[in-house]
């Protein structure tokens, strides 16, 4: 099982940069985790050629037995512990787990239809470079939740 973090876009803020490499390098103690940016389109195009070319490019890392959670606004909140159980029934599918945020303006249709489910980290909303240590944290936080280490605490 290996666990992909899939954004749209690099950051170009060094801290939050910084920030996340450290979850990441955190992560991999106790995961095989890939961590993908996917290459921000260029030139004026429309909302919908946006998104279809954002899909496009994550259709071709996703297989058809992958996991996909989408990190959505519309998605479940969960609490750091809920997250943690979340996560381990999901390790038990044994399966490849994608984690993906989406682009400026949300995800395709086609997208949502593949999703095996939306995960919210906030009623509020966060910059996509924010976002991006947040998951890399929250990750690391579930393991040793799991693991029942003292970070949590």
């Amino acid at each position: 099982m290996k666990i992909t973090i899939v954004h749209q876009g690099r950051t170009n803020d060094k801290s939050i940069e910084v920030l996340e490499k450290d979850y990441l390098d955190r992560l991999s103690h106790y995961a095989n985790v890939q961590h993908i940016c996917l290459p921000d389109s260029k030139g004026q195009m429309s909302v919908a050629s946006l998104k279809l070319i954002e899909e496009e490019n994550l259709f071709k890392l996703i297989k058809p037995a992958d996991i996909v959670l989408l990190f959505d606004e519309k998605g479940k909140t969960y609490s750091s512990v809920e997250f943690s159980q979340f996560l381990q029934k999901q390790f038990m599918a044994g399966k490849n787990i994608f984690f993906v945020t989406g682009g400026a303006f949300g995800f395709s249709e086609n997208v949502y239809k593949r999703a095996n489910g939306l995960i919210s980290l906030s009623s509020m909303t966060f910059t996509h470079q924010m976002v991006r240590a947040i998951i890399a944290e929250q990750l690391y936080r579930a393991f040793t939740i799991l693991r029942n280490e003292k970070y949590h605490h």
